[in-house]
C-alpha cells in the first residue's frame, strides 16, 4: 500500500462534528476518527482504495460560532456565580436564625447584645 497522506476536508466528516458540541469533539475524538474511518471506507471501497487512519486533528471554529459558544460560556460561569451567591444567602439566613434561636431563649443573651 502506498503511504499517502490525504488531508483535505471531508463532507462527512464535517456534517458529523456539526452534530456535536465543542466539549464532545475535544472528549470523543478517538469515537469521531473511527467513525469518519468507518464513512470513508464505505466510500471508498469500490475504488479499491483502503483507508488506514483518520484523526481529528485541527477544527476551525467559523467567527459567529466562536462568539455564540463564548456567550454561552459566559453565561454558564454567570449562572454559577448566581448559584454560589445564593447558596452564600442561605448559610447566612441559617446563621441568622439560629443566632435568633439562641438570643430568644435567653432574654439575658438579648440585653447582652444591646450592650455590645
Amino acid at each position: 500500500s502506498s503511504g499517502i497522506n490525504a488531508e483535505w476536508p471531508l463532507r462527512p466528516g464535517r456534517n458529523m462534528l456539526g452534530t456535536k458540541s465543542l466539549a464532545e469533539i475535544l472528549a470523543d475524538r478517538e469515537e469521531i476518527s473511527q467513525s469518519m474511518q468507518q464513512i470513508l471506507d464505505e466510500a471508498t471501497d469500490p475504488w479499491g482504495v483502503l483507508v488506514e487512519r483518520v484523526e481529528v486533528k485541527d477544527v476551525r471554529l467559523p467567527q459567529n460560532l466562536q462568539r455564540a459558544m463564548a456567550a454561552e460560556a459566559e453565561a454558564h460561569r454567570d449562572a454559577k456565580a448566581k448559584v454560589i451567591a445564593a447558596e452564600g444567602e442561605l448559610n447566612a439566613s441559617k446563621a441568622l436564625k439560629e443566632a435568633a434561636d439562641v438570643i430568644t431563649g435567653s432574654p439575658a443573651a438579648l440585653q447582652l447584645r444591646y450592650l455590645q
